[in-house]
């Protein structure tokens, strides 16, 4: 049934630095990749506190779910990676801005000991189209 998996791709985010599809749609639905806080025009890590990480996080996740047809409003569940759980408020105020429509994603959020290229913040999404 490979058929009915579609790669997803956008320019407007970072490309996969490994073995893997930034999204993948199936079954009416988005699974994307964790984004952290590349720019997709350097490659390079974005610097900076919290909220400039999850600013760069969520508008690379935003850049993924637009090439799928689909977008944040349709967001069903987000996974949170942070390297700090002290981080959450900072990461929460922007996440706030992104996610506007109800019903809100069903959401977990994780403490983790280390995130690639040295990210404070990694947020993957699962997506209607």
């Amino acid at each position: 049934m490979a058929n009915d998996i579609r790669k997803i791709e956008s320019a407007a985010a970072p490309a996969p630095v490994g073995p893997y599809s930034q999204a993948i749609a199936t079954g009416g639905l988005v699974f994307c990749a964790g984004q952290i806080p590349l720019d997709p025009a350097t490659g390079k890590l974005v610097e900076g506190p919290i909220e400039v990480q999850a600013e760069r996080v969520l508008a690379n996740v935003k850049a993924v779910l637009e090439a799928a047809g689909t977008s944040l409003a349709k967001v069903v569940k987000a996974t949170v990676f942070l390297v700090d759980l002290d981080d959450f408020a900072g990461m929460n105020g922007v996440y706030t801005k992104y996610f506007t429509s109800d019903p809100k994603p069903a959401r977990t959020t994780i403490q983790a000991a280390r995130l690639p290229a040295g990210a404070r913040v990694e947020i993957e999404v699962v997506a209607a189209l």
